[in-house]
C-alpha cells in the first residue's frame, strides 16, 4: 500500500526577497508570495488529500491556509517541521552573516555537519529531526495521501536524503518557493522503501526562486 507525500515550501517572504535567514523566525508573505500558493492551490484543487501536516511557523500556516482553503480538510501543525535553527544568524543577509561571523557562517552551512553554536541546529541533528518527522508522518498516515507544507531547507534535506547524497555536501539544490513535490512511500519486508517521483515542478507558477540548502 502506497503512502504519498506532496511536499509544498511557503511563499516567498519579505526575507526571502531581502536575503534574509529565516530559520525560527518570520516574515510575512509576499504579495507575489501569496499569488504563489494560490496558483498552486489551483493545481492541488483536483488531488485527493487524506491530511494535511504543516510547520507551525506563521508563513508555513499562512501557505497552508491559501493550499486548501474552503477544502475542509484537516490539518495538523507540527513544529517538528520547522526550518532549521541558525540562532544568531537568524535575521541577518548572508553578507551580514558573512562579515560579522565568517567562521559560523562557512561551518554551519557546509564543512562541518556537527558544528553548532547557542540556539541553532548542526547539519546533522537538523537532518536526523526532519527524517524523523517525515517518516512519522508516513507510518501515521500509511496508505494515504499527505500534504506536508513545510520550509527550503526541510526540502533540502529531503533531497539529499532521497538522492543519497552527504548531509554535508554542498550541491546546490532547486527549491522554489510553492513549487510541487512528491515522494512516494512503499512498504517493504524490512523498512520502507522512499522514492523521490516529482521535485521542483514549477508548472502552476510564473516564475522560480531557489536557494542553495
Amino acid at each position: 500500500m502506497t503512502t504519498t507525500l506532496v511536499l509544498i515550501r511557503h511563499g516567498e517572504t519579505e526575507w526571502n526577497r531581502q536575503g534574509r535567514i529565516q530559520g525560527h523566525l518570520d516574515s510575512p508573505l509576499t504579495p507575489e508570495g501569496v499569488a504563489q500558493a494560490k496558483a498552486c492551490a489551483t493545481r492541488l484543487r483536483d488531488e485527493h488529500f487524506d491530511q494535511v501536516v504543516s510547520s507551525d511557523l506563521p508563513r508555513v500556516r499562512r501557505t497552508a491556509d491559501l493550499l486548501i482553503e474552503s477544502r475542509g480538510l484537516p490539518i495538523r501543525f507540527d513544529a517538528a517541521l520547522r526550518e532549521r535553527s541558525y540562532g544568531i544568524g537568524e535575521g541577518l543577509t548572508y553578507a551580514e552573516m558573512d562579515s560579522q561571523h565568517p567562521e559560523f557562517f562557512s561551518r554551519i552551512r557546509t564543512t562541518d555537519p556537527d558544528y553548532a553554536v547557542e540556539g541553532s541546529e548542526s547539519r546533522r541533528e537538523f537532518h536526523q529531526r526532519i527524517t524523523n518527522a517525515l517518516r512519522g508522518i508516513a507510518k501515521d498516515h500509511a496508505g494515504q495521501r499527505v500534504l506536508v507544507v513545510t520550509h527550503g531547507g526541510v526540502l533540502g534535506v529531503v533531497y539529499r536524503w532521497l538522492n543519497g547524497l552527504h548531509i554535508s555536501s554542498p550541491h546546490k539544490v532547486e527549491i522554489p518557493n510553492v513549487a510541487y513535490n512528491r515522494v512516494s512511500v512503499h512498504p517493504k519486508e524490512v523498512g520502507e522503501d522512499w522514492k523521490l517521483e516529482v521535485w521542483a515542478d514549477t508548472a502552476h507558477l510564473d516564475t522560480e526562486t531557489s536557494e542553495p540548502a
